[in-house]
């Protein structure tokens, strides 16, 4: 980067108001000197967290300049918070992208007293490294410190929502699905969708579709389809995804067949197949369990095997794989075969599943009437016994 000749803040801000066309922007440096002369710090913050987003500053080196001959006189004064998220948008401009890391690295010392101020200059360092630089071993070291800096922050952050973004990045490109999964669906929860464009929500929808398929031990489908992301894709040539998505959430293998046409034009699922059809097995044994009352959770190997479309001598191993994963809990049978399931995993219920269980819990409240009523009519024999 070529070296920013420094002026005094008179100096410079009364230049860059006689430079200025724009009498708009030209109003704005007024101001800017005036909140200064008044030692005004916390409107003159303000006012800075929307002066670095004008569009006439993107260009060049205006921000830096900015940074250089008005900000770094009074940058102690400001909140380190806003401080940084000033700077985000002044680190842009540095031509090398190195010199941007030990630009934020210098500021990391000046805003030491500010935990979170702090995280979001690693942040912003690992966005540049990971983005412009492509060192993703840089990238993790990163990641690692400002999760723990977050782990002892109370509730959610400013910088949360940055943090998440930048770890499912990360995790995305070294192809660990089950990690994108669970930091997109935290980074999606951490802003509004409003606030992104709908090229961003339908890539996120896409993205996340894919890693609950593909993410090992990922069978919690519900808090994704329960997510408004995904209404996005229903209006591309992606909607299929979103049908493909409900189908192995309730374990819909005839539909996850039916569907091999759209699927395996996608060359990760397409490679994946077999670990798909065992985690659809494995979601269909834990729907099956799900539907059936409590009273009646014996499932035979044939009734397994029809609705997974295994061949019943690998029922037994579908089993025993879905109780070491704590899917389901329950005991195996081998001499009748059949399957006695106790409990399964508690999953974000879709409609469908919702209904089930109210109609589930309507038959429950009608035995417990039952009980009650054969109670009131044989208490006298009880209690004479």
């Amino acid at each position: 980067m070529a070296a920013v000749a420094v002026k005094d803040v008179s100096s410079y801000l009364a230049s860059k108001q006689s430079e200025e066309t724009d009498k708009d922007l030209s109003g704005e440096w007024a101001q800017l000197e005036e909140l200064h002369n008044k030692k005004l710090w916390h409107q003159l913050t303000l006012k800075l967290e929307t002066f670095v987003k004008h569009q006439s500053l993107q260009k060049g080196t205006n921000l830096l300049q900015l940074y250089h001959n008005f900000i770094h006189v009074f940058e102690n004064k400001i909140n380190p918070l806003s401080l940084v998220e000033i700077l985000a948008h002044v680190v842009v401009q540095f031509e090398d992208k190195r010199e941007a890391i030990e630009f934020l690295e210098k500021t990391e010392a000046k805003v030491k007293s500010s935990n979170e101020a702090v995280a979001l200059c690693k942040v912003l360092s690992g966005q540049i490294m990971l983005e412009q630089l492509g060192d993703q071993e840089g990238t993790k070291k990163i990641i690692e410190e400002v999760e723990k800096i977050l782990d002892d922050a109370d509730g959610i952050t400013a910088v949360h929502g940055r943090y998440y973004l930048l770890a499912s990045q990360f995790y995305r490109l070294q192809g660990k699905h089950a990690d994108y999964y669970r930091t997109a669906l935290r980074y999606l929860g951490c802003v509004e969708l409003s606030d992104l464009s709908i090229s961003e929500q339908e890539q996120h929808a896409f993205f996340l579709g894919l890693a609950a398929l593909l993410g090992e031990g990922v069978y919690n489908l519900g808090e994704l389809l329960a997510h408004p992301v995904l209404e996005t894709l229903k209006a591309t040539d992606k909607a299929w995804l979103v049908d493909l998505l409900y189908a192995f959430n309730t374990g819909n293998i005839v539909l996850f067949e039916k569907m091999k046409p759209q699927w395996s034009s996608i060359a990760d699922l397409a490679a994946q197949e077999l670990k798909l059809r065992q985690k659809i097995s494995l979601l269909c044994l834990m729907e099956m369990t799900f539907k059936r009352p409590a009273t009646d959770r014996q499932l035979s190997f044939e009734e397994i095997s029809r609705e997974t479309r295994l061949p019943v001598n690998e029922v037994e191993l579908l089993v025993m794989k879905a109780l070491a994963q704590g899917l389901v809990r329950g005991a195996i049978d081998q001499v009748a075969s059949n399957v006695h399931m106790t409990w399964v995993q508690p999953r974000v219920l879709d409609k469908q599943q919702i209904s089930s269980m109210v109609q589930r819990l309507d038959c429950w409240c009608k035995d417990v009437n039952s009980m009650e009523l054969l109670l009131e009519t044989k208490a006298h024999e009880f209690l004479t016994l």
